[in-house]
């Protein structure tokens, strides 16, 4: 998973305003006391970021890969 990706689930999940709160203030116990903002600047891996951001807020399996996005068909020339 991108760091982009990451970003997208959490704005699909939370929302434009509490989403970006979540991952600069939330500490998570998963990722050794650390936010989601800083254990991604110091490289762990995006997936395993928002596994702990699920887990911390309890969010269910069912959304944990986000919204389906449409198919964007585009021509190759």
């Amino acid at each position: 998973m991108r760091e982009s990706e990451f970003n997208r689930l959490m704005l699909g999940e939370f929302g434009d305003a509490y989403g970006p709160m979540v991952a600069s203030s939330h500490v998570l116990t998963d990722l050794g006391g650390r936010t989601a903002n800083e254990a991604l600047a110091e490289g762990v891996p995006a997936r395993r970021v928002w596994e702990a951001v699920c887990d911390a807020f309890e969010v269910p399996e069912s959304r944990r890969l986000g919204e389906d996005l449409p198919i964007v068909e585009r021509p190759f020339d």
